[in-house]
Parts: structure tokens; C-alpha cells; sequence
């Protein structure tokens, strides 16, 4: 499955690849896909369109429901999906996923806003910026990070 979504979010073309490409596919970070548990895919699309403003694309992938994510080559960061299924549990343990804004605290009150929760509010990470957590409608723990240049 995982396999299949990686194949649609991948524009490589290897016949015409440069040394300078394959150069850079060698450093670039290692993570390159997520997905987040959701029990309600039209509920959690309508949060985190509320919240970041995110437009999604509906699709099945294995006969799981998913709602993947804004994702533009080349630009950078990874992309990933919202995903309905018996294999995803919904949690605020393990993994926490960070997504970038340009102001912390607005963000914030748009996640209250939409029945989220926030679990840490926004903390100086000192010269990386800032970061607060919360609770999305299907309650999973979510992270936010602000950069510096954005406060």
C-alpha cells in the first residue's frame, strides 16, 4: 500500500537524470512519507482544512480510505495522507508528526476552533524557532514548529 502511494508522490524519470540529481536523491532526508490515523475521513478532512487550509484528494489505495496531502515536486518537506482503516488507531503515543506555520498561536486557536485540544502551547526551542502540540479530531497528538523568521 505504502508502496503504491510513495510510486504516485515520486516524478522521477531515471532515464534522464542528472549526476547533480542523483547527488542530491543521495542527501536528502530519510523520511519521505506519513500517514495519520483518522476513524472519520470527512471529519478529519474538514479540521485540517480548517486549520491549515490544506485542499486534499479523496482516493482508495488497498481498500483503505485516504485523503492525501498537498504535495508539489520539487519543492521540499514530504507529503503523506489522512488514513481510514482497522490497521490505523488513532493516538496521541508514538510518532509525532510537526507541521510548519508561519504563526503558531493563530494556528492554535483555529485547532480550538474545530474541536481540537492543544497539549502544549507554544515554547521557544530557542534558536530553531518554536513548537506547540495538539490533539486533531480524531485524537492524534500533532506537532507545530514556527521558525524564527516567522515571529
Amino acid at each position: 500500500m505504502l508502496l503504491q502511494v510513495l510510486t504516485a508522490c515520486t516524478f522521477t524519470n531515471t532515464s534522464n537524470e542528472t549526476n547533480e540529481k542523483k547527488a542530491m536523491k543521495k542527501k536528502s532526508n530519510p523520511v519521505v512519507y506519513f500517514e495519520i490515523p483518522v476513524q472519520d475521513i470527512d471529519r478529519a478532512i474538514h479540521f485540517y482544512t480548517a486549520v491549515f487550509d490544506f485542499k486534499f484528494e479523496k482516493t482508495t489505495i488497498d481498500h483503505y480510505e485516504m485523503a492525501l496531502f498537498p504535495f508539489e515536486a520539487p519543492q521540499a518537506g514530504i507529503s503523506g495522507a489522512l488514513a481510514k482503516g482497522e490497521v490505523y488507531k488513532p493516538s496521541k503515543e508514538g510518532v509525532i508528526i510537526y507541521f510548519s506555520t508561519d504563526d503558531i498561536e493563530a494556528t492554535l486557536k483555529k485547532v480550538l476552533a474545530n474541536n481540537g485540544k492543544v497539549l502544549y502551547p507554544k515554547t521557544s526551542n530557542g534558536d530553531l524557532g518554536f513548537v506547540a502540540e495538539f490533539e486533531d479530531s480524531e485524537g492524534n497528538r500533532i506537532a507545530l514548529h514556527q521558525a524564527v523568521e516567522s515571529y
